[in-house]
């Protein structure tokens, strides 16, 4: 097998992965959330706990994987990943206790940190090790699809059946998903070389450096995860958008599919940390344009702007950490991740209580923006501290 084919069936193993953990694990809770509160009765303020509790599972697993530096370990933990991915998917379609869809919530978020965080690490190792770009914008591609794919699958399901069945439908289509996600991921590697003889080397950022990340990324955190939560359940809400919240989730997700490609060569031309501050930016538009004027334009408008930014964001912050510790990526995703995954187990929770006490989500949608409009200012001033002064390894296409 030549090396670029290779490249292509570990890519395309992590773009199932994460359509698997992250579209059908845990977006699949968006479009299906309004479904589960008409049908199954779920509260406004318990979605919002049930949504902080999957990201304390991520959390918690962001914590797990921070800890393990050997990828034999982190490879298993992976493929465990997938499987408990569908697990927790059929799970939701098989009980109406607010208790169990809260365990499997959390086991869901388990699932969701190794689905990102362990194949994020795995890959970005494989391909610096085999001397390709050591960029995951195409991995990311994975993200955007599985919104992409839940969305349709949803709007063309939910007029044939309720929202149990939909849950166990979804696991029938991550079954197929984890077949190739598992098989074209090769064994991991825990040399300190690179097929060429060259040194894999660790070269970590100064600790004020990363105190301030790190307090830019919980804010990002706060930006993201309201709108990713909420998003099809605010827009459903909002006077003249009744019913387009869903069609407003694809198009998140069809901006989200390129989005990170895109970032990544963005990246190349003005740095990783201008191409970090353009997308907080733009991610605070998309997050306002819904609630300052409720049209369908503004609507999608913001929709492109979200979705074309959230996961790129991810995507840099990721890339960012693999250069700075190839030999353990680990290191510095789990810590970006902490903070990240913080921010996602406050705001679900309080952007429930606010919707509950309100009658909607423009509150929580205001102080979001202006939490991440805060986070994006501390982008811009990292700038100062120089920190991309980080050797990157000779690579080729």
């Amino acid at each position: 097998m030549s090396t670029q084919t290779q490249r292509i069936k570990v890519l395309c193993a992590g773009i199932l992965g994460l359509i698997l953990t992250m579209g059908i694990g845990r977006f699949s809770f968006t479009p299906l959330l309004p479904l589960m509160q008409e049908q199954a009765g779920l509260g406004i303020a318990a979605g919002g706990w049930l949504a902080a509790v999957n990201y304390l599972g991520y959390l918690c697993g962001a914590l797990v994987t921070a800890m393990i530096s050997n990828l034999v370990l982190r490879d298993r933990l992976y493929r465990i990943s997938l499987v408990v991915a569908l697990i927790t998917t059929a799970g939701m379609g098989l009980t109406e206790n607010i208790w169990l869809w809260a365990l499997f919530r959390f086991i869901a978020g388990l699932s969701c940190a190794g689905g990102i965080l362990l194949s994020a690490g795995l890959i970005l190792n494989w391909l610096m090790r085999h001397n390709h770009r050591s960029e995951l914008g195409i991995q990311f591609c994975g993200v955007g699809l599985g919104i992409v794919l839940c969305s349709i699958a949803v709007e063309l399901m939910h007029p044939y059946f309720d929202w149990s069945q939909q849950w166990l439908l979804l696991t029938l289509i991550g079954t197929l998903v984890i077949i190739p996600a598992w098989l074209w991921l090769p064994p991991a590697d825990q040399t300190t070389q690179t097929n060429s003889g060259q040194a894999l080397v660790d070269t970590p950022p100064s600790q004020s450096f990363m105190r301030l990340f790190q307090i830019a990324y919980f804010c990002a955190g706060v930006g993201y995860v309201i709108s990713a939560t909420f998003i099809v359940a605010i827009i459903n809400r909002l006077p003249g958008l009744e019913g387009q919240g869903t069609g407003a989730f694809l198009v998140i997700g069809l901006a989200a599919t390129p989005s990170a490609i895109a970032w990544d060569m963005l990246a190349r031309r003005i740095g990783i940390l201008n191409a970090l501050v353009c997308a907080s930016i733009l991610q605070v538009i998309g997050i306002l344009l819904p609630v300052i004027e409720a049209n369908l334009l503004f609507t999608m408008i913001g929709a492109v702007l979200f979705g074309g930014t959230f996961v790129g964001m991810v995507c840099l912050v990721l890339t960012m950490a693999g250069r700075y510790y190839p030999t353990q990526p680990a290191k510095m995703m789990g810590k970006m991740t902490l903070s990240f995954g913080s921010a996602q187990i406050i705001a679900p929770a309080m952007a429930g209580i606010l919707a509950e006490q309100s009658g909607d989500y423009t509150h929580a949608v205001y102080l979001a923006a202006l939490i991440m409009a805060f986070g994006s200012l501390l982008l811009w001033m990292l700038k100062a501290q120089d920190p991309m002064q980080q050797p990157q390894l000779k690579v080729v296409s």
